[in-house]
């Protein structure tokens, strides 16, 4: 199933993909069939740690994505990744992380990938070649204007990808594409484009890498810096992660003395009284107030731990 409009003959896609610098060759790779394995290591080492700077020339694109993802939860919106193959899976990994993490319901942050559960597991690339796949994805999880769309291709070209945000902009959705060539063709699509152009790959095209590894990056700031801007941490502490386990329960528990100063007896004393809420533990032991009392400050400071402790002079 393939859009009417988009041109996906063969040669097309060639001339297409023949620009992208993420499908071309790297020159100083093109002995690495002949090294020992650690001089493999060393060649894919030294194109990894370009990644960083990439990412950092599109940091005022990925601000303006946080500041609109910090809109779009205030507004009661969604922030709404979707990609195919890699890129999805991409997605999926930041997007599940984020309840355990920050507290926040399930459904806040929602990983689509072109191919559905499956593709997770198992690559089903034809999927991606569906511009009214992405679309179709959108209606299924009823997409709002209040929701925010992040399209997610190595390539920038990906027609599940184009689709999707197509739909979200007719809907007045905010829209972004990431994607790691400057000719993207999503970007035209998008009103936020953070675009960090990686180069060519240790292996040819294999975008799971340099590109992957940018996305992963920019992902994990879009979320972390929107969930800090919507109250999540106390200083660099993440006082609204949820005790699911055994690993969790003694995080909240260090989290808790670390920014209280108390015993791990009292810690967990406290905590045990308020179903290991770190956040509302960490209030009622700096504020002194009991445990209604405390969680009506932090409502009344829209969940932001120092701004509550502020308003009643104890910070």
């Amino acid at each position: 199933m393939t859009s009417s409009n988009q041109n996906t003959s063969p040669e097309s896609i060639s001339e297409e993909m023949g620009v992208l610098t993420s499908e071309s060759r790297n020159p100083s790779t093109q002995d690495i069939d002949l090294l020992p394995t650690l001089g493999i290591l060393k060649k894919i080492n030294d194109a990894d740690s370009t990644v960083p700077a990439a990412v950092r020339e599109v940091l005022p694109e990925i601000a303006q994505a946080v500041d609109k993802a910090v809109e779009a939860f205030k507004a009661g919106g969604r922030l709404i990744y979707m990609g195919a193959g890699t890129s999805g899976r991409i997605g999926l990994l930041d997007a599940v992380e984020c309840p355990p993490t920050y507290g926040v319901p399930e459904g806040m942050v929602v990983p689509l990938i072109a191919g559905g559960e499956e593709a997770v597991h198992r690559a089903q690339e034809g999927a991606e070649d569906s511009p009214e796949l992405g679309e179709e994805d959108l209606r299924k999880i009823q997409l709002t204007s209040k929701d925010m769309v992040v399209g997610i291709a190595a390539s920038g070209r990906t027609p599940y990808v184009t689709g999707g945000l197509r739909y979200a902009r007719k809907l007045g959705c905010t829209t972004v594409a990431l994607a790691c060539n400057k000719s993207a063709a999503i970007a035209q699509e998008a009103d936020i484009a953070i675009l960090p152009e990686v180069g060519p790959e240790v292996l040819t095209g294999s975008t799971r890498m340099k590109a992957g590894t940018a996305q992963k990056l920019v992902l994990n700031m879009l979320t972390t810096a929107s969930m800090i801007r919507i109250g999540k941490s106390f200083y660099n502490l993440m006082v609204d992660v949820k005790a699911t386990n055994l690993k969790l329960v003694d995080r909240t528990r260090r989290i808790v003395v670390e920014a209280t100063g108390v015993s791990y007896e009292e810690a967990d004393r406290v905590l045990d009284r308020c179903d290991h809420n770190a956040k509302l533990a960490i209030m009622m032991i700096l504020s002194g107030l009991e445990q209604e009392e405390a969680q009506a400050a932090l409502d009344n400071a829209d969940g932001f731990l120092r701004l509550a402790l502020q308003n009643i002079g104890k910070n």
